[in-house]
């Protein structure tokens, strides 16, 4: 039953994290892409749209000097083998670094390419798929959890690596995210971000459902039970509206220690728990 297992989660909470929960907001941390709109993946949640509010590293340094930006999250599109060309710009990524804090999304990656990004990131957000036929389905690539597991695993022993399951990721379907906690108990993690599938218009997935709420407070009560000394957090990427209220109210319920832009009931609910509040305004990785 949920209730029973959100309640055994708020326990675990409570005896490994205490009583502080920090909520997100991160005005402070501008999104780049490296690519511009292209990408050559096309994926079935994303299609590119989300390319479309990135800005240029032009654009990043003009943010980083007016210190309109403390940080940013280093992204793009995919090259068809599934990795974000971010070592085609090394010098500027080298003089951004050096005045501000990068979040690099770059995708599955080599022995280089993993040492690089140890050069340059404060951490590196990973994408991290537990199951062969989504990745398949949502990514279109020829590739395996396997290889997932190894960029994962080449990223941790150069940086800060933060694994992202993104909750009905194979158009709204659980498929793979229980195996990619079971696979993360084993190699470790700093920490773990919960995304949820948004249905995004002129996308593949744009008719689809999501995953219900009862659903991903079940996989977020999970993980808090399962990795009781490491921050659970649910990120930005997420539907809106009451699905999001719904959602963020059993989180909280799950023992989450930090939520972006959380819904106000959410802080409602904390505050009524005895939670203490605490304010963050960059990328909750960082």
């Amino acid at each position: 039953m949920l209730h029973e297992l959100l309640s055994s989660a708020w326990e675990e909470r409570v005896r490994s994290s205490g009583r502080d929960i920090t909520f997100a907001y991160p005005v402070r941390t501008a999104a780049v892409s490296l690519t511009g709109r292209e990408c050559s993946l096309g994926c079935a949640h994303c299609g590119g749209h989300y390319l479309d509010d990135m800005l240029s590293l032009e654009e990043a340094f003009r943010r980083a000097e007016d210190g309109r930006a403390r940080s940013f999250l280093i992204s793009g599109g995919c090259s068809p083998s599934g990795v974000v060309p971010f070592t085609a710009h090394r010098e500027e990524l080298e003089r951004l670094s050096r005045t501000s804090t990068l979040n690099l999304h770059v995708g599955l990656v080599n022995e280089e390419e993993a040492a690089y990004a140890g050069k340059i990131a404060g951490a590196v957000s990973f994408d991290f798929v537990g199951d062969d036929e989504t990745i398949r389905e949502v990514y279109g690539l020829d590739r395996t959890v396997g290889d997932y597991i190894r960029s994962y695993e080449l990223l941790r022993k150069h940086t800060r690596v933060i694994p992202h399951i993104c909750i009905g990721l194979r158009g709204g379907r659980i498929s793979g995210e229980r195996r990619a906690l079971d696979i993360l108990r084993r190699l470790g993690a700093q920490a773990i971000v919960f995304l949820v599938l948004i249905p995004t218009p002129g996308t593949r997935f744009a008719q689809v459902a999501p995953p219900e709420p009862a659903e991903v407070a079940r996989i977020l009560a999970e993980a808090r039970l399962a990795f009781p000394g490491t921050p659970v957090q649910l990120g930005c990427m997420r539907p809106g509206g009451r699905y999001r209220r719904a959602v963020d109210l059993l989180a909280v319920r799950a023992g989450v220690n930090t939520i972006v832009n959380p819904a106000p009931p959410a802080r409602k609910l904390a505050r009524y728990l005895g939670l203490t509040a605490h304010r963050g305004e960059e990328c909750c990785v960082l």
